[in-house]
């Protein structure tokens, strides 16, 4: 089991910052991929980034490129998701996931755990 904790969810104006972040307990966080995902009302849950165990290998959905970027800090046992310039489109509920795995993959179905999930809402 890796317990997650997702925090820093909110209400933003469009254009402006949130960095997301994800606790997760046990002693083996660097052995984990990490991904972020999000799910907008009436539709399906969808890749956000992704980081390898070791922090050396990112992925981005090309929709978020530029604008988000996710890290890990394996001392806190803690991934982050920086969101910048964010727009209406972005609102969602944010879940991070953890996947027994080398790289991060970009499907739901290859993370074992999940957080509860963070509200985001981008205001236009």
């Amino acid at each position: 089991q890796v317990p997650l904790v997702e925090s820093g969810g909110g209400l933003v104006q469009a254009g402006g910052s949130l960095r997301l972040s994800c606790a997760a307990s046990g002693r083996t966080f660097s052995n984990y991929a990490m991904g972020w995902f999000r799910q907008a009302p009436g539709k399906e849950r969808a890749f956000v980034a992704g980081i390898s165990g070791s922090g050396a290998h990112t992925y981005s959905a090309d929709s978020v490129k530029g604008r988000f970027t996710i890290s890990r800090d394996n001392a806190k046992n803690t991934v982050y998701l920086q969101m910048s310039s964010l727009k209406p489109e972005d609102t969602a509920v944010y879940y991070c996931a953890a996947a027994s795995a080398l790289l991060p993959g970009t499907k739901a179905s290859e993370y074992s755990y999940w957080g509860q999930g963070t509200q985001v809402t981008v205001s236009s």
